[in-house]
């Protein structure tokens, strides 16, 4: 889980919106599609494992994985929600 004080610092490297945790469902949703290998990253690769959390950009265009409690906020890694 990320601290609130780091999540309030914490923002998309490409827009500059704010990013909130993604709640159950949509991570739920969300690693359905990567078990089913049916997502593939911004960077256009397959991903593959599974996320442990994912921080959703204030639009709710995109998610940034979370993996081992670390966020990659790298805008390659993001994925389509």
């Amino acid at each position: 889980m990320i601290e609130a004080d780091l999540l309030k610092i914490l923002c998309c490297p490409e827009t500059r919106q704010p990013l909130a945790p993604a709640d159950a469902a949509t991570l739920a949703r969300l690693n359905e599609r990567i078990a089913a290998r049916g997502v593939k990253n911004r960077g256009g690769k397959a991903v593959t494992e599974p996320c442990d959390g994912g921080l959703v950009r204030q639009d709710g265009q995109v998610v940034y994985p979370i993996r081992q409690g670390i966020p990659i906020l790298l805008i390659a890694e993001s994925m389509s929600i």
